[in-house]
């Protein structure tokens, strides 16, 4: 296969002439790593084999696009044509330049001992270890297969990075000058106490789609700040699969009178799509997991959460919606108040904030007189 054309189009595509990451991207094979994946068409997952059309593989894999390799727990090397999972994503190949954008964060640099936290298919590690040297380089994943996977292909392109299956929410196999986080993580404790004095974290927070950077102080905790740019992972995983999630009770809030019904002052929002006010929101009320449909201009949200809490709000395009709520909170009112925040000043506090990362792995923002922490058990009241 004739793929190196088409890895140094992705490079140029990425990175600058002068950037220390166009290399090794335009020198690793990505089709190696994903030799097969899911995609969603037609409703529904279905497996796509590289070697059953190479052009089409070609197109996918050296272009700038993140590929599911892992629904649930069933890996796309173990699938059948006939295999159409349902679930969520539980591993994938990440786009080539959210990586880098990532890797940048990480102002990584020669002789730095980098942990990379979530393998996947170990394509970007593959990228690390070509610019810094394998022996530089931890890899990690949860998953032994995902583990025993990326090694075997690293080793098949001539890279021997040291490899770990490990559950990145306990303690880390070493330590490390700058470790980054390609999975979103719930509590910063164990990549906190990974890190040397003076090393530097990059990661994503769980269901919040915010950058945070921070380097490790000489008590053992970390400073940094919430960076102006964002990207979402997948939430890191213990298991095989993620827990049940609130489906159940999402089914029931799209039909169900609600326990107060009331008119809403905004219009409905696709609070996923809205990365900062899904980021306030979490930090408003940890573990609230947002639904969105739109059809012929008639929009309607959902908000649940795990504590039986959920709303519903649904108007024709921009109308002022009917809101329906029930259980012991009430997540729309939440929501409100928040955009309410974003009307009247014309922002919100979030990007941009400083970030205090205590040895317990509870993250601290604060800008301006705006507080909140992320990684405690009760939420932190947005309204103020």
């Amino acid at each position: 296969m004739n793929w190196r054309p088409h890895a140094q189009q992705l490079a140029t595509s990425i990175a600058a002439p002068t950037s220390r990451w166009r290399e090794p991207l335009a020198a690793t094979p990505r089709h190696v790593f994903v030799p097969r994946w899911w995609e969603w068409t037609g409703g529904q997952w279905a497996l796509r084999d590289g070697q059953a059309d190479e052009s089409a593989w070609l197109r996918a894999v050296y272009a700038d696009g993140t590929l599911v390799t892992r629904i649930g727990a069933l890996h796309a090397d173990a699938a059948s044509p006939d295999d159409h999972p349902s679930g969520r994503p539980t591993s994938s190949s990440t786009l080539p330049s959210l990586v880098v954008r990532m890797l940048r964060h990480g102002l990584l640099y020669d002789g730095a001992d980098v942990g990379l936290i979530g393998t996947g298919t170990g394509t970007s590690t593959a990228v690390v270890a070509r610019r810094f040297g394998s022996d530089r380089v931890t890899s990690m994943d949860v998953d032994p297969y995902l583990t025993e996977a990326a090694r075997q292909r690293l080793d098949s392109i001539g890279l021997a990075p040291k490899v770990v299956t490990c559950d990145a929410t306990g303690p880390l196999p070493g330590t490390f000058d700058r470790v980054v986080s390609l999975v979103a993580l719930p509590n910063l404790a164990s990549t906190v106490a990974a890190l040397r004095p003076g090393g530097r974290l990059v990661t994503t927070l769980a269901r919040m789609n915010v950058i945070v950077t921070a380097e490790k102080e000489p008590d053992g905790s970390a400073r940094g700040r919430v960076e102006w740019d964002r990207a979402g992972f997948m939430v890191t995983r213990s298991g095989a699969d993620y827990p049940a999630s609130l489906a159940a009770l999402s089914d029931e809030a799209r039909d169900q009178e609600g326990e107060e019904v009331t008119t809403g002052r905004n219009p409905v929002v696709n609070v996923t799509e809205s990365w900062e006010l899904q980021a306030m929101l979490q930090l408003a009320v940890p573990g609230v997991t947002s639904y969105y449909d739109e059809s012929d201009r008639q929009r309607t949200a959902w908000l649940v959460h795990p504590d039986g809490s959920w709303a519903r709000a649904s108007a024709t395009w921009i109308d002022p919606p009917e809101v329906h709520q029930g259980g012991p909170q009430r997540l729309w009112t939440r929501l409100e108040r928040i955009r309410d925040r974003l009307n009247a000043e014309g922002g919100l506090p979030l990007y941009g904030s400083r970030v205090h990362i205590t040895p317990d792995g509870v993250v601290h923002f604060a800008r301006g007189a705006w507080r909140a922490s992320y990684g405690e058990p009760a939420g932190v009241d947005m309204g103020g």
